[in-house]
């Protein structure tokens, strides 16, 4: 069987050690660029700036984020670039921050650098960014033809962030398991880059199952240790080698395709990209009609305070759940679940669902 398949596995250089941001203007100076335009947000850039070298030999100017990776901010940010004749691009932040990066680049045809203050993504490894409208609704994906060429990231930065983001991240990085595998395993004789994908998505599971509620402790004790690292490394790197790897046949499926449905509702926007995704994960084996695997997830989706019902995410009316089942089946990436899925199947999905959440919160009560 033949795979159409591209391969974007790494950047060209990654490193994850406390005081690797000292290194950040010898790494630009060695691939012989002077001008660097930095992409950040308020919180971000005040995040890393402690640990940022003092730049002496390159020239830099600042561009502050107006909230979105939108259409517009891009074109903004890419007239920007060429007025100022950059060479560099250096995105810090958060996963919106760092696809914006990534766009702009992509647009100027600039060398990138990203420095995720957040591990609630793995917008630092992937080849791709998620644009979205100015109001924050779900547009499209962007994938590039190459990585990034410089991922930075310092635990230290990271350890400092508020605990919700990563949370969101495990949710995200436990979510490329079941969004590859529902794809990978139909597959006779996949060829070795989607082995390569499948293995970094079981991995990635497994390790956050496994140490995701001991790192979340270490974090709230501000300690730096061996299982917070893996943590961090898990979300940013094994979420991306999916993809990396995987392709179409690793990056997205049932759970993103309910992520990107809620994005039509205003009154989900307050929830993070992997909040939003958890809770896919839980209405796709719904779908799949998993639910073994849904019990086993839901105690640690507890424990992380994650969305596991409608209820929690706001909704409160039978339209709104049969417009939230109209926008998933819109999206292409629900059919890689099941060719057949329909808005019947997903309603049906929603509703028993919640009938088991309620069930089992209803047992704990009593």
């Amino acid at each position: 069987m033949k795979y159409n398949l591209s391969v974007r596995g790494a950047p060209q250089f990654y490193e994850c050690r406390k005081g690797i941001l000292q290194d950040l203007e010898t790494l630009i100076i060695k691939r012989k660029k002077y001008r660097a335009l930095i992409i950040h947000g308020n919180k971000s850039l005040e995040a890393a700036q402690a640990y940022l070298p003092k730049f002496n030999k390159i020239m830099i100017e600042k561009w502050q984020y107006n909230g979105e990776c939108s259409l517009e901010e891009i074109r903004k940010i890419s007239r920007f670039y060429k007025q100022g004749f950059f060479d560099v691009i250096i995105g810090i932040g958060g996963g919106k921050i760092l696809d914006l990066a990534k766009a702009v680049s992509h647009e100027v045809k600039s060398t990138t650098v990203l420095i995720p203050t957040l591990a609630s993504t793995c917008a630092a490894w992937t080849p791709l960014s998620v644009i979205y409208s100015k109001e924050g609704k779900f547009l499209y994906y962007e994938v590039y033809p190459q990585s990034t060429d410089i991922v930075l990231v310092e635990p230290e930065v990271i350890l400092s962030s508020p605990i919700k983001y990563l949370k969101a991240g495990i949710a995200d990085t436990i979510a490329k398991w079941y969004e590859a595998d529902v794809i990978i395993r139909k597959l006779s004789e996949p060829p070795v880059p989607l082995l390569i994908a499948h293995h970094s998505a079981r991995l990635g599971r497994d390790l956050l199952l496994e140490k995701g509620y001991e790192s979340l402790s270490d974090m709230k004790n501000r300690k730096l240790t061996s299982h917070f690292i893996s943590v961090i490394e898990a979300n940013i790197m094994l979420g991306g080698m999916v993809g990396g790897f995987g392709d179409d046949y690793g990056r997205v499926s049932g759970a993103h395709a309910i992520h990107n449905a809620l994005t039509e509702f205003p009154f989900t926007h307050h929830l993070l990209h992997g909040e939003k995704v958890a809770y896919g994960i839980l209405v796709q084996l719904a779908i799949e009609e998993n639910w073994s695997e849904i019990e086993r997830l839901l105690p640690f989706f507890e424990e992380l305070s994650l969305p596991i019902s409608l209820k929690e995410i706001g909704f409160s009316n039978e339209m709104d759940i049969h417009q939230l089942a109209n926008h998933a089946v819109n999206n292409d990436s629900l059919q890689l679940v099941d060719e057949k899925i329909d808005e019947g199947r997903v309603i049906k999905a929603l509703k028993n669902l919640e009938s088991v959440v309620e069930l089992k919160t209803n047992a704990i009560i009593k």
